[in-house]
């Protein structure tokens, strides 16, 4: 990996290729994309981690919004627990309460069941109540290390301005926000400039930006991987 990290998000083995072929230092394994994403089959895990040797985070959901309960969430350290037994690096999972916090009980119990494993908190950051509140919760997680956020539930476009003060304002915050959702090439050098260098694209890397009708595209990925990079050595010539 350069100074700056590039994840795709990938719904097949076909995409971890492309994207590996293009650059890209992680993936994020996922189904049902068009509803922010889903658990995969564990087939499917198998496939994509015979496939590349990139590392592969795999989301943790099986319904929809951002609530579980207790028997859910035992469903899902069993998953957990087999993707990680199929060759996933970590996971991604993100959950609220019902007063839109940070449920960080169920969150603890769950990356309890896969210690030593990294993982990474999803955009449900976006949709919590507080975002400072949310936030702290979460840097009082153990082995948290990337938290998939646009600094708004509207996209990047509309939370740039949140993630580049969050950023700025905490250096443990900067180090975890793994930017994505809505982000552009626009928003790239003023993110790294704020200090993150961690960067999620999905439908950017595909040929119309399309989930259903196209494939990760190595090209796509190489030209994000070429504009990260370009933007970190910018940044860093500027001081």
């Amino acid at each position: 990996m350069t100074g700056v990290l590039l994840e795709v998000a990938a719904l097949h083995a076909a995409d971890a290729e492309a994207a590996d072929a293009g650059g890209a230092d992680r993936v994020e394994l996922l189904a049902r994309p068009d509803d922010g994403g889903f658990s995969p089959d564990p087939t499917t895990v198998r496939a994509v981690t015979r496939a590349t040797e990139v590392p592969v985070r795999v989301r943790l959901r099986l319904s929809e919004g951002y609530s579980t309960t207790a028997a859910e969430a035992s469903r899902l350290i069993g998953l957990a627990e087999h993707y990680l037994s199929l060759g996933a690096e970590g996971v991604v999972l993100g959950f609220l309460d019902r007063d839109l916090e940070v449920a960080a009980d169920v969150t603890a119990r769950i990356i309890a069941a896969i210690p030593g494993a990294p993982w990474t908190f999803s955009e449900a950051v976006d949709a919590a109540l507080d975002t400072g509140r949310a936030w702290r919760s979460l840097l009082a997680l153990p082995r948290l290390d990337a938290v998939l956020t646009a600094g708004s539930s509207l996209g990047v476009g509309h939370g740039q301005d949140t993630l580049i003060a969050l950023s700025r304002g905490d250096r443990r915050i900067a180090a975890r926000v793994l930017a994505g959702s809505g982000l552009s090439t626009e928003h790239v050098p003023w993110l790294v400039r704020a200090g993150i260098h961690q960067f999620h694209v999905g439908p950017q890397v595909r040929p119309g930006g399309s989930w259903s009708r196209a494939h990760v595209d190595a090209a796509h990925v190489r030209a994000w991987r070429l504009l990260l990079d370009d933007a970190v050595q910018r940044a860093t010539i500027a001081g």
